[in-house]
């Protein structure tokens, strides 16, 4: 797997939400991940914005249209629409901040509460560069991700730290349930501009995917 730079040459448009209390960094992960940046100003997310990328997976193009919202409750009110056809996610909490940790399990309940059972989660302990303020062990994080049967990495948008392998993981194992079945794919112009949108199925079609547990930096 590697970057694929052609914008508009892709073969799946995959979109995949950030979620997760304010300020845990989820803005930082889009713009590492998407234009390899880190902003130290960084300003809460007002309503939603979205980049994307697109990455190599086997032999196929498949471009993630990433969408981050602000954590805050005063914009609750877009939860339906930001999270239809999403089919994957990443549920972002802070390793400085127990509170956000503590959180990640209503975020999860609304999340699936959204979307297909299907969808693919990466739960992201980000800030791990903050190693002197950890509040939240790895050990406690890891056994969460693997009760609730999410993959887990732990990141570090300042340092760059995982945050490669945590989208693209997301890819790669919503590409896998993808081509493993033969799945619904149809166009929804609604949630995204172009391209393919992904309708995942039975929670059957990722038991196996899933059942490898979670993934540990």
């Amino acid at each position: 797997m590697g970057a694929y730079r052609a914008d508009d040459d892709y073969d799946y448009l995959f979109k995949v939400v950030l979620i997760g209390d304010s300020g845990v960094g989820k803005s930082n992960l889009l713009s590492r991940f998407t234009k390899n940046e880190f902003s130290l100003e960084s300003k809460s997310t007002i309503g939603v914005e979205f980049a994307t990328r697109s990455i190599r997976v086997d032999d196929k193009v498949v471009k993630a249209q990433i969408w981050d919202t602000a954590g805050q409750e005063r914009y609750r009110a877009i939860t339906s629409a930001y999270y239809r056809g999403a089919v994957g996610a990443l549920l972002v909490y802070d390793v400085t901040r127990h509170v956000t940790f503590e959180n990640v399990e209503r975020w999860l309940k609304e999340l699936r509460g959204h979307t297909d059972a299907n969808i693919v989660i990466m739960l992201v302990g980000n800030k791990a560069d903050l190693r002197h303020l950890r509040a939240v062990s790895t050990d406690d994080a890891k056994a969460f991700a693997e009760r609730e049967n999410t993959f887990f990495m732990e990141t570090s948008a300042l340092e760059s730290l995982n945050v490669e392998s945590a989208f693209t993981e997301v890819l790669a194992q919503i590409y896998r349930v993808v081509s493993k079945k033969a799945l619904d794919v149809g166009d929804d112009p609604s949630a995204l501009p172009k391209g393919q949108t992904i309708n995942v199925g039975s929670k059957d079609d990722v038991s196996a995917v899933k059942g490898a547990g979670c993934c540990s930096a």
